[in-house]
């Protein structure tokens, strides 16, 4: 079975910076990656917030997190990452990492694989 395993995340004070990782048997140069994140109290909200298409060097970004957040994949090890920057409160949610195959796509069915969630908390 396809795992993808996250690290990374934690408590940060707003301001703050974090990096998530995501760790895939599938490669990243056929199957796009993305990261997903479920606010609190929205057991069933998933939104996309970032994207990458290793093959085409093509990105995507959630207008919120555009210039804060950024997505990179290295093809080799296959693990993504995503680097958070000046962190607000409201970026506390759960976040996913989640694969498909061709081009990077925000609905949340669409995505076959899927990591564990890793918790983000953004508070002072």
């Amino acid at each position: 079975q396809v795992q993808l395993v996250e690290s990374g995340g934690g408590l940060v004070q707003p301001g703050g910076s974090l990096r998530l990782a995501c760790t895939s048997k599938l490669s990243l140069d056929y199957y796009s990656i993305a990261w997903f994140r479920r606010p609190p109290g929205k057991d069933r909200e998933r939104e996309a917030i970032a994207c990458i298409r290793s093959s085409e060097g093509s990105t995507y970004y959630l207008d919120s997190v555009k210039g804060r957040f950024t997505i990179s994949g290295d093809s080799d090890e296959n693990i993504a990452y995503l680097m958070m920057n000046r962190l607000k409160p409201g970026d506390t949610a759960v976040y996913y990492c989640a694969q498909k195959l061709g081009v990077c796509e925000s609905d949340v069915p669409l995505y076959d694989y899927w990591g564990q969630g890793s918790q983000v908390t953004v508070s002072s």
